[in-house]
């Protein structure tokens, strides 16, 4: 498949055939067709432009939500991480921030600022755009309580700003205009509520004492639901420390899959099917993944 037209404008790196495993969290995946890294907002622009009509597009962050099949991505995925690094008080409770920003620089940034409440983003492991997209959120707060407007791309590099409302916003659940990415947003907190930076502290090494950091996982796999958590329900049922191939649901948090060597993707999907009709079989809970599964199998 011939993905982009020529175009000199371009300047950002393409690869081909790009193995995901290289940049998702969970260390597993199969290639993406074309990869592109851009170097600025134009020349993103000028690439979504030049690509053919038809050609899928994904849009990549961190990977810190995200299992790609082994079979990998068709079309092109854009690598926009790095790239939209704003950080800046737009007014006294308006904060400015770029996709790219990860959450965590922005609950310190926030509370330096004394705004809030805004400390439960350092419990968010990845970027802004990628908490937009999910509506991700940590200790009973989530990511759009906060926000006025976003600022998006579509595939033929227009970028528009958009409101709220232009959303349908639930628990672990974003949905909005097609084939548009978020690059940018205006957060509103209060003033003289933020947390203290040992507040933050306290919370990050609870974190680290009760979840498997440092090891390839892509953070919670399911949406807690109502009224109970998942992770009870997983360890419930006996299924810490279940294994398929090198996947394995972590002993140190349920909620949790570990890839302890080579596990490929199919290896981690089938340890969630797995773990889910568990669950249902022995509770009559269906846990819904909040991870994101994209790609094609293996053939």
């Amino acid at each position: 498949m011939m993905a982009a037209k020529q175009n000199p404008a371009v300047v950002g790196e393409i690869r081909n055939h790009e193995p995901m495993s290289h940049h998702t969290s969970w260390r597993a995946g199969g290639p993406a067709e074309t990869f592109f890294r851009p170097e600025s907002l134009d020349d993103l622009s000028q690439f979504l432009q030049s690509l053919d009509t038809g050609v899928p597009v994904f849009w990549f962050g961190l990977g810190s939500n995200l299992l790609v099949r082994d079979g990998g991505l068709p079309g092109v995925v854009i690598a926009a991480s790095g790239l939209f690094m704003t950080l800046e008080k737009s007014a006294e409770q308006l904060v400015r921030v770029g996709a790219s920003v990860p959450c965590t620089q922005l609950a310190r940034q926030c509370i330096r600022w004394n705004l809030g409440p805004s400390e439960f983003f350092a419990g968010i492991p990845g970027l802004l755009g990628g908490a937009l997209a999910m509506n991700a959120g940590a200790h009973g707060s989530e990511t759009w309580e906060s926000v006025r407007f976003v600022r998006t791309i579509d595939r033929y590099g227009e970028i528009r700003q958009r409101l709220p409302e232009e959303y349908e916003i639930a628990y672990r659940s974003v949905r909005g205009p097609e084939d548009e990415w978020f690059i940018e947003a205006e957060l509103e907190f209060e003033s003289g509520v933020g947390a203290s930076m040992e507040t933050l502290k306290d919370m990050l090494a609870r974190r680290k004492n009760t979840q498997p950091l440092g090891l390839p996982t892509c953070g919670s796999v399911f949406r807690n639901p109502p009224g109970d958590h998942a992770a009870r329900l997983i360890e419930a049922c006996g299924l810490k420390g279940c294994r398929i191939g090198e996947a394995e649901v972590s002993e140190k948090h349920a909620n949790f899959i570990i890839n302890r060597g080579e596990a490929s993707a199919l290896d981690i999907e089938n340890l969630i099917h797995h773990v889910q009709q568990t669950v249902a079989d022995q509770t009559g809970i269906e846990l819904i993944p909040e991870v994101r599964i994209v790609g094609e199998a293996l053939r």
